[in-house]
């Protein structure tokens, strides 16, 4: 497929909303290419749609997995260049125009429904994960095809490369599940490795309650510390990536680590208080991205 050109309102009709939702770390900002933020547009709308079925909304878990299969199918679709259903036209016209200039694998897209269709379950059971090795195997396929998908639209492909942005994306996902503990477990999902729980005397019950002991606390400080060194396993990408996509990455590494910040001067309390980035965070962003 051909590129768009920019002054056809036809072909203009194919490109991804703007992202407005509220993020962390930066989606498409100016940092970003032009040429490639129609891509990442495209792919962030793919799954911000995905995570909107699996999380939002009173529709109970049946209803969620019958729409994740079908979005499922409209990939298929759309990765063979074959009509989709009239469903999400905002996300396949330009996912379609996208895979096609530049042929993103469909399996990574594939695999963050599947993580989505996961949490659907374990939210409607009431599940946790045993332990980290399990934790890590949903961060496979919720964050790591993201940062996989960005490597690809950059034309990076070694092996080291890869496994550094699968270190940083899923520090991410560990980073936004410690600082949401308190939205998340009254919602069901518990994503505290239960063998991590054990190991500090902390059950079900006692996050259920969403109150502070010395036993909490020194298990979100565990799990803090985890995702701070697995962070920076994979920081040395940044050196990686060319031009603005390095830039655009350090400060992505630096927002989380600010994050796990923010939680431990909180005394690890976010089981009672969700920290988030404000806009006096930005200049000491900055200032550590300049320095890595």
């Amino acid at each position: 497929m051909t590129n768009a050109d920019p002054t056809n309102t036809s072909a203009m009709s194919t490109a991804a909303p703007p992202v407005t939702h509220y993020e962390n770390f930066p989606v498409a900002s100016f940092l970003c290419p032009p040429k490639l933020r129609p891509a990442v547009a495209a792919i962030y709308w793919f799954a911000r749609t995905a995570d909107d079925i699996a999380d939002e909304g009173q529709a109970p878990a049946q209803e969620r997995l019958g729409d994740l299969a079908a979005l499922r199918a409209d990939l298929a679709a759309a990765a063979r260049n074959l009509p989709t259903s009239p469903r999400w036209p905002h996300v396949f016209e330009p996912l379609r125009v996208e895979i096609q200039r530049h042929a993103l694998p469909e399996q990574l897209l594939a695999d963050l429904l599947d993580a989505f269709a996961q949490d659907v379950v374990k939210t409607h059971d009431g599940a946790g994960y045993a332990g980290r090795a399990q934790l890590l195997d949903y961060c496979r396929r919720s964050a790591n095809p993201i940062g996989r998908l960005l490597l690809h639209l950059y034309g990076v492909n070694d092996a080291v490369s890869l496994s550094q942005s699968d270190h940083i994306c899923s520090a991410l996902q560990l980073i936004n599940f410690w600082q949401d503990l308190s939205q998340d477990i009254p919602r069901g999902r518990f994503y505290l490795p239960l063998h991590d729980c054990e190991s500090h005397g902390v059950t079900q019950d006692d996050l259920l309650r969403l109150q502070t002991s010395p036993q909490t606390t020194q298990l979100v400080a565990g799990e803090v510390h985890w995702a701070r060194e697995m962070m920076r396993e994979g920081a040395p990408l940044v050196h990686a990536l060319p031009g603005r996509a390095g830039w655009e990455l350090r400060l992505v590494v630096q927002g989380g680590l600010r994050i796990l910040d923010r939680i431990e001067s909180g005394g690890f309390d976010s089981l009672r208080s969700r920290p988030k980035l404000r806009r006096r965070d930005a200049p000491i962003i900055l200032w550590k991205a300049l320095w890595m």
